[in-house]
C-alpha cells in the first residue's frame, strides 16, 4: 500500500520521467514532501510557473515525456501558455494541479485561488481546451485515473490535466500490480493494404524524395528515418520544426525545406520527383513561408502519427514506425532506380569582416557546433537564422515556430539541460525573446548548469519591425547590461560572459568557450533590421496575410 502522491511519482518514473518542475503553492506541499523524499524523481523549482510549463515542453522533447506541478488557479492558469504550446506541437507534459481539500470543495468555500464563486470547475474547463484528456482524483478513482491519463499522454503526444485535492494525495491506495508501459500497435490488415498501394506507387517510380518534420520526432521515428536515407540514394529535407530529424551530413541532405522560400535548389530537389514521401508533416505558415509548398497529393506518400495516405488512399491504425519499416523494405527493393544525381544542400556564404552581420554570426556558429549537442533556437530571427546550418550527427534542434511564443527557449534550455545533463546545450536567443523569461538563468546557475547562451541583441523586436511598424515604439525594449546578469542572478556565479560587436571578436570568444566549462553568455550585437533570408520571405507573408 502507498499514498496517492507516491502512487503518481512511481508511474512517472516508469514512464521515463525523472524530474518535476514546478512552483510550490500551499495546496500541493504535502505532495511535494513526497517529492523530496523520492528517489526517482527530482524537484526542480521554477522562478514561476510558465517558465516552469516551458522547462517541462523543453524537457518533454529530450526525454519523450515531462511532469509540471502548479497549485489551484493561480499557478495553473499562468503556465497555461505553456501547456497550450506543448499541446499544439505534441508534447506529452502531464500537468498536476494540487487543489483544496474534496471536503472544501464540496462545501462550495470561498477560498483563495478560486474566483470566490464556489464553483471549483472553471479551470478544469479552461484546461480542456489545451489538454487532451483531464481527471479530478478521488480517493476511489485515483490509481486507474493516474495510469488513464498517462498512458493516453504517451499515445497522443500531448498534455493531460490531472488535479490532485490535499486530501487524495495523502490517501492511501494498493500498489500497482505492473509497470506501466504503452506501445503503439497497427492494424495488421490495414498495414497490408498501406504497403501494397506504396508499393503500386513506388515500384514505377524513377526518382524519389523524402520529406520529414517534428511529428517524426515525437514518435520516435528518428532511427528509422535514419536507416532509410543511409540504405537509400534519394534527396531528403526536413522542414524547420523538424529540423534535426534527419542526418544533415549524410549524402542526400538539400537543406531545410521551406516552400517557395527554401535556399537554393532544396525545393526543386524536393518537389520534383516522381514520388513524395512526408513524414510527420504539418504544413503552418511560418514554416512554409506562407503555405507556398507544392506537394502534389497525386504523387504523394504522407506518413502520419497513426494515418497514412497514398495518393487518394486513406488508411487508419498505422503506427509511424510501422509504416516507415514497410518503406525500407520497398526502398531496398526498388531504390536502386530512383539514384540521380549527388544533391547537395546549400552553402552559407563567408564570415564578412569587421562588425558582425547576421550571415557573419552563422557562419561562425556553423563551426561552432559539434557532434551530439542540443540546440535552441528562439522565434524570430535566431530560429530561420539556424534554418540554414548543416547540422552535426546526432544534434537536437528544438524551436517553437507553430506556437511561437517568445521567450520559451531560455526556459526550455534549462529543461533540456536537466533531461540531458551529459550534453551541452547551446541557446540562440533574441534580446527581447529573452527579456520575457531571463529569471531562469538563475535556476541554471543554482543548479550548476553550463549552457552557452547567444543573445541575439538587434535592439528589440525585429520579427515584428519586419512585419509591420518598423520604427515604432511598440517595437523597441528597454536596453540591458546583458553580460552583467549572470552575476545579478546568482550570489555565487562562476559564468563568464562576453558583448561582442565584431566578427573577429566572436571568433575569439568561441575559441575560449571550447576550451572551458562554465556557463556562458555572449551578448552579440547586430544592426536592427539585418535578418536571415528565410525570416524575410516569412514576415513578407506574414504581412500580407495580416493585410488581407
Amino acid at each position: 500500500m502507498q499514498s496517492v502522491g507516491e502512487y503518481l511519482l512511481l508511474r512517472l518514473q516508469q514512464i521515463g520521467i525523472g524530474h518535476l518542475f514546478g512552483v510550490p503553492g500551499d495546496y500541493n506541499l504535502q505532495f511535494l514532501d513526497h517529492v523530496i523524499a523520492s528517489e526517482n524523481i527530482g524537484w526542480t523549482g521554477s522562478s514561476n510557473e510558465l517558465n516552469a510549463a516551458y522547462a517541462a515542453d523543453g524537457y518533454a522533447r529530450c526525454r519523450g515525456a515531462a511532469a509540471l506541478l502548479t497549485t489551484f488557479g493561480v499557478g495553473e492558469l499562468s503556465a497555461l501558455n505553456g501547456i497550450a504550446g506543448s499541446y499544439a506541437e505534441y508534447l506529452p507534459v502531464i500537468h498536476i494541479v494540487g487543489a483544496p481539500s474534496s471536503a472544501a470543495q464540496e462545501e462550495k468555500l470561498l477560498l483563495h485561488h478560486t474566483l470566490g464563486d464556489g464553483d471549483y470547475g472553471h479551470f478544469l474547463r479552461i484546461a480542456r481546451e489545451v489538454t487532451v484528456a483531464q481527471a479530478v482524483l478521488t480517493r476511489e478513482n485515483a490509481a486507474a485515473e493516474i495510469d488513464r491519463l498517462l498512458i493516453t499522454a504517451l499515445r497522443e503526444h500531448r498534455p493531460v490535466y490531472l488535479v490532485m485535492p490535499v486530501d487524495v494525495a495523502e490517501a492511501i491506495v494498493p500498489s500497482p500490480a505492473g509497470t506501466l508501459t504503452f506501445r503503439s500497435a497497427s492494424s495488421p490488415a490495414s498495414l497490408a493494404d498501406f504497403s501494397a498501394a506504396a508499393e503500386a506507387m513506388l515500384a514505377a517510380a524513377t526518382s524519389v524524395s523524402l520529406l520529414a518534420d517534428f511529428l517524426a520526432d515525437r514518435a520516435g521515428a528518428r532511427d528509422a528515418l535514419r536507416e532509410l536515407v543511409t540504405e537509400t540514394p534519394l534527396p531528403f529535407a526536413t522542414l524547420l520544426m523538424g529540423k534535426s530529424v534527419l542526418p544533415e551530413q549524410r549524402p542526400g541532405f538539400v537543406g531545410t525545406y521551406s516552400g517557395a522560400a527554401s535556399a537554393g535548389e532544396t525545393q526543386q530537389h524536393i518537389e520534383h520527383r516522381d514520388v513524395i514521401i512526408t513524414a510527420g508533416t504539418l504544413w503552418t505558415d511560418t514554416i512554409t513561408a506562407g503555405f507556398t509548398q507544392q506537394i502534389d497529393p497525386l504523387r504523394n506518400i504522407d506518413i502520419g502519427l497513426y494515418r497514412c495516405r497514398v495518393g487518394g488512399k486513406k488508411f487508419s491504425q498505422i503506427a509511424m514506425k510501422d509504416a516507415i519499416a514497410v518503406l525500407r523494405q520497398l526502398a531496398t527493393r526498388y531504390g536502386e532506380r530512383w539514384r540521380d544525381k549527388q544533391a547537395l544542400p546549400p552553402a552559407l556564404s563567408e564570415s564578412d569582416a569587421g562588425a558582425l552581420t547576421q550571415n557573419a554570426f552563422w557562419r561562425i556558429m556553423q563551426d561552432f557546433l559539434r557532434p551530439g549537442d542540443i540546440i535552441l533556437a528562439d522565434q524570430g530571427t535566431a530560429a530561420f537564422g539556424a534554418a540554414a546550418l548543416r547540422l552535426p550527427d546526432n544534434v537536437t534542434f528544438i524551436c517553437q515556430p507553430l506556437w511561437g511564443s517568445i521567450g520559451f527557449t531560455l526556459p526550455a534550455a534549462w529543461g533540456a539541460q536537466i533531461a540531458c545533463p551529459q550534453r551541452r546545450v547551446i541557446l540562440l536567443s533574441g534580446d527581447g525573446s529573452a527579456q520575457l523569461t531571463i529569471q531562469e538563468l538563475g535556476s541554471m546557475l543554482r543548479d550548476g548548469l553550463k549552457p552557452v547562451i547567444f543573445v541575439l541583441n538587434n535592439d528589440g523586436y525585429t520579427v515584428e519591425r519586419a512585419i509591420h511598424g518598423e520604427g515604432q515604439r511598440y517595437n523597441d525594449i528597454a536596453q540591458w547590461n546583458w553580460t552583467q546578469l549572470p552575476q545579478a542572478l546568482s550570489m555565487n556565479s562562476e559564468a563568464q560572459s562576453w558583448r561582442v560587436e565584431e566578427t573577429a571578436q566572436l571568433q575569439e570568444v568561441v575559441k575560449v568557450i571550447e576550451q572551458t566549462s562554465r556557463l556562458s553568455l555572449v551578448e552579440v550585437m547586430l544592426p536592427q533590421l539585418d535578418m536571415p533570408p528565410l525570416l524575410k520571405a516569412v514576415t513578407a507573408a506574414l504581412h500580407k496575410r495580416n493585410a488581407s
